[in-house]
């Protein structure tokens, strides 16, 4: 019977120079979880731009009606990205009469800040 030659660099083979000992420790499931949260809220264009609006406007936060016309959208669609943003805990909502005013949750956008640095 006959064997059938292994190639040299088969990733199905071992290799004793890649054997590593991993010194880091993972973050919990549910930690990871909250985080990837976040990052996916953050993955479109018109949250980033309403993130950085809110925290750059003079007051700290900003009312939806603000929020509209600077991005050419209409209220619904604000609000339903600004909904993603507060239910993954970066933005905080305060209903005010019949408009709500959003705010940044500055600790958690500092986590996610921290993952890019």
């Amino acid at each position: 019977m006959e064997t059938a030659e292994v190639p040299p660099n088969d990733p199905l083979i071992a290799d004793e120079e890649c054997a590593t000992t991993v010194v880091a420790v993972p973050i919990s499931r549910s930690h990871a979880e909250s985080l990837a949260s976040a990052l996916k809220a953050v993955a479109d264009p018109t949250r980033l731009q309403l993130l950085s609006m809110i925290s750059g406007s003079p007051a700290g936060e900003a009312c939806v009606c603000d929020l509209t016309a600077p991005l050419g959208l209409t209220q619904p669609t604000v609000s339903h990205h600004l909904k993603i943003l507060v239910d993954a805990g970066l933005l905080t909502r305060d209903r005010r009469g019949k408009w709500a005013w959003y705010a940044i949750v500055q600790e958690r956008l500092d986590v996610v800040r921290g993952l890019l640095t």
